[in-house]
């Protein structure tokens, strides 16, 4: 059995539609297929980026080209749920932050981030440092900045 007909019964198995994760999994473990590369997550994703039978429903979410109409119809009102934003990163960053709060340490987010929601707060709300401190001498610092 070829890799690509492994990724299409793993992807039928799973009804049509299937993360890359999901895909890493279980593949490779389809009998009477044979992965003798080192890299078989990059093949795995190689394969569904460029055969016909796959295509993509959104970042590291792909289905089967037969099943398009009954996916589409599966995911058409999934956009960006209220539960998806929740878990982002700043999400983990507040929470970060949280734990690092409760154990008495002093934490810190970089500027980028100090705007973005956590819980029903910003996350510079929950940091208590707003610089983070030298931590070795001025010149070493000038010099990792201008590389």
């Amino acid at each position: 059995m070829k890799q690509h007909e492994a990724v299409l019964m793993a992807m039928k198995q799973n009804g049509g539609y299937a993360t890359l994760g999901q895909l890493y999994q279980t593949a490779p473990k389809i009998p009477g297929s044979s992965w003798g590369t080192k890299t078989p997550f990059a093949t795995i994703r190689r394969i569904v980026q460029q055969h016909n039978e796959f295509f993509k429903i959104r970042p590291g979410l792909w289905a089967l080209t037969s099943e398009k109409e009954k996916v589409v119809r599966l995911f058409a009102g999934a956009k960006t749920s209220t539960r998806e934003r929740e878990y982002s990163h700043y999400f983990y960053q507040g929470l970060v932050a949280e734990i690092g709060n409760l154990k008495g340490f002093q934490t810190f987010v970089p500027a980028q981030d100090k705007n973005k929601p956590y819980a029903s707060k910003k996350l510079s709300d929950i940091t208590t440092l707003s610089k983070l401190y030298e931590f070795t001498y001025p010149r070493s610092c000038y010099a990792l900045y201008k590389t």
